[in-house]
């Protein structure tokens, strides 16, 4: 038996309103895990949701990390692998990307390929298929990303203003990224690309600069969020709720979630998105998990 390695990654949102599959912040609620070289494979998994997520060959970090191997050429190891997660799943607070991540890192130390943190968070947006949950993932704080012409994913972070906080509206029932993808149009206009882009390009710069006055058009969306709203009973009423200390919510990833950006000292307002899902037939609690300064951690157990 070897050393125990522990492995911690973040939650994360997608899109943030207007940059869709580009935008993304990594949030402080965390998928853990712990593992070692065995003489079988032997999965444990506590935690949030746990009783749906495979406690054997199946498990996706399994199957990541499997992935890696054959990808390098390689036999890997079984391991002893003990999983607790934090992080809701189906809500779009990005649990399989955090599992792709984990993953990836599992196979980078068991077959000491020693990728930087960069060439891990390629592997992980090749097998996702965008970038923006696992640059978050990886890099942690808020993200840009891109897959360049030569299909290589391209990231930087930024740092939030400290006037501003983030909060995530969780409810009670879930949207499958399949299915809040299937309503997205093939082709959109020009005015409404425009529209996107002027926004995405307000909102990271207001973000960083802490510019109040950018919202909420900065949130605004054309792309995505129309589309979705009729699978996300009270979103359109969501993204209209204006007060004071509100600077606007988004749909977190494909959804049902949602995430709210306020003014520091301002955390009830996220109590008018809980109201507006409660009209609409369902509860919801709010995460104030903050954006999670970091990325993805791992680190021998110390004894």
């Amino acid at each position: 038996m070897g050393e125990w390695m522990r492995v911690r990654v973040p939650a994360s949102s997608a899109n943030l309103g207007p940059g869709f599959d580009a935008l993304g912040l990594a949030i402080g609620i965390y998928l853990e895990c712990r593992f070692r070289p065995s003489a079988a494979l032997r999965i444990a998994v506590t935690g949030r949701d746990a009783a749906r997520i495979p406690a054997t060959e199946e498990n996706l970090i399994w199957q990541t990390a499997l992935a890696i191997a054959a990808e390098v050429g390689r036999d890997l190891p079984p391991v002893e692998l003990e999983v607790h997660n934090g992080i809701p799943l189906g809500k779009g607070l990005g649990s399989s990307a955090a599992a792709l991540t984990a993953g990836v890192i599992l196979a980078d130390h068991l077959l000491g390929l020693h990728w930087k943190p960069l060439r891990i968070l390629d592997a992980a947006a090749r097998l996702e298929g965008h970038p923006d949950n696992v640059a978050a993932c990886v890099l942690g704080s808020i993200v840009a990303s891109a897959i360049d012409a030569g299909g290589t994913a391209r990231a930087v972070r930024l740092e939030l203003s400290p006037r501003f906080d983030v909060a995530l509206v969780v409810p009670d029932f879930e949207l499958p990224t399949s299915a809040a993808r299937a309503v997205l149009p093939e082709q959109v206009s020009r005015a409404d690309a425009i529209f996107n882009i002027q926004r995405a390009a307000l909102l990271i710069t207001a973000l960083a600069a802490g510019a109040t006055n950018a919202f909420p058009a900065a949130l605004e969306d054309r792309l995505h969020q129309p589309y979705r709203a009729p699978l996300v009973p009270g979103l359109a009423d969501i993204l209209k709720l204006r007060a004071p200390g509100l600077l606007g919510c988004a749909l977190s990833g494909a959804g049902p979630s949602i995430l709210v950006f306020y003014e520091r000292g301002y955390a009830q307002v996220c109590d008018l998105v809980r109201q507006v899902f409660r009209l609409h037939g369902h509860q919801s609690e709010v995460l104030y998990a903050q954006i999670a300064p970091a990325g993805f951690t791992i680190a021998a157990e110390e004894t």
